[in-house]
Parts: C-alpha cells; structure tokens; sequence
C-alpha cells in the first residue's frame, strides 16, 4: 500500500482543506523496516506520529528481568504513538516490526499544527484514544479473566478495530507464529487456540492467513 492509498484509508487525511493537505503530504516522510528492527524505541523522543503503510507492527514493553508484554498489534492503516505526541514525553513503549514494514512519519510540528488548525483531527483524535482505552481495558480483562483462546480472539479482534485499522480486509496474512507473538504466547500454543477458535466457526486457518468468519463473535469471546 503507497501512501497515498493510507491517506485515502485515513478519515482524519481525508477531511483536510487543501492548504493542510499540501503541508502535511509535503512533510510526510516514510521508513522502511525490516522484520525484528525497532520502528520506534522507548524512551526515545516522540518526533513522529506514525503510520502502518505496510507490514505489521507491534506494541511491547519489558520489565527490567528482560520478561517482555506484547500489548497490541498495528498492521497496515493503522496509526499509533499520538499519545507521547500530545503528552510531549518520551516513548513509552518499544514498536518492533513483525514483517518488513512500511511507516509513514508525520513530524511532531505538522501534528501539532494540524491540531490548531482541523477540528476533523481532533474529533479524530478524540476517537482514537477512545478506542485505544477500550482496547487495553479489554486487555486487561483477557489477561486476568480468561484462557489462551480469549487472548488470541482479542488480539486478533484488536486488529479488525473499524477506528484503529480502518479498512483491513477479513482475510488477514498473517502467521500463527506472529498470532503468538501478537498475544504473548508461543507458536504451538497459538496453533491449538487457533485450531479452537475454528472449531466454534470464528475463524478459519489458510497457509499463512487467518480468515475473520465472525468479528462479533470474537471480540465478545
């Protein structure tokens, strides 16, 4: 996906007037990642709001044992990091690429010009953190209250988020080792999970895709 195509995915891009448009396409900027390397390091200055154009990320902090929590996954058209933009702080968390990814980079001074300037943005914002609050209450749920299987329907329904990944396609390519990772388990405890979650018709399981049958189903899991 260019970014033109996750400007076009993008509801807060697409309700742009034409003088903010052109300044915010002229300071976008884009990276690419390959698999393993750090998108972003916590931490680090938040200089830029970012964007999965394409690949997928992940969102993880680790404890000073070195034991390490997989928070969510980013895949393609998906934005994060607003939070450290708006709070002026340092990175919170570590952003690691799952895949060889795409990240679209908006500067910290376009960020906070588009704030001043678009009410669309704000509103956009505003629903963004919404949905974010809920993903991660809806996290802590599943860690406290259910089984592997809960864990893996919420991590793959975190990434369906209509808000959060705007777009995604049902069919997802996806690994059942990135599931595990996703969810903060192991390759062969995320394929027996799967396997459940197929059984009761939420999804089905392609060489390297995971097939979203019931998006209802799966985030009430």
């Amino acid at each position: 996906m260019s970014l033109e195509a996750l400007l076009a995915r993008s509801p807060w891009a697409c309700a742009l007037t034409p003088e903010q448009w052109q300044r915010m396409r002229a300071e976008l900027r884009e990276r690419v990642v390959p698999p393993g390397a750090y998108v972003a390091h916590k931490g680090a200055p938040a200089d830029y709001w970012l964007g999965v154009a394409q690949g997928l990320v992940k969102v993880h902090c680790a404890a000073p044992t070195g034991k390490r929590a997989t928070l969510t996954g980013v895949p393609a058209g998906g934005w994060l990091g607003e939070g450290s933009l708006l709070k002026q702080e340092a990175r919170r968390y570590d952003v690691v690429a799952l895949r060889e990814s795409r990240i679209a980079c908006l500067p910290a001074a376009t960020f906070r010009w588009l704030q001043e300037t678009s009410l669309p943005f704000n509103r956009y914002l505003i629903g963004q953190l919404n949905e974010r609050l809920g993903l991660f209450i809806a996290t802590v749920e599943h860690e406290r209250l259910h089984g592997v299987e809960g864990r893996i329907a919420r991590a793959l329904a975190a990434l369906f988020n209509p808000v959060l990944c705007p777009g995604l396609d049902p069919a997802l390519e996806l690994t059942q080792e990135e599931v595990g990772l996703l969810a903060g388990i192991s390759r062969q405890r995320a394929n027996a999970a799967l396997k459940v979650l197929e059984q009761e018709g939420l999804v089905r399981i392609d060489y390297g895709t995971v097939h979203v049958l019931d998006l209802e189903r799966l985030r009430r899991y």
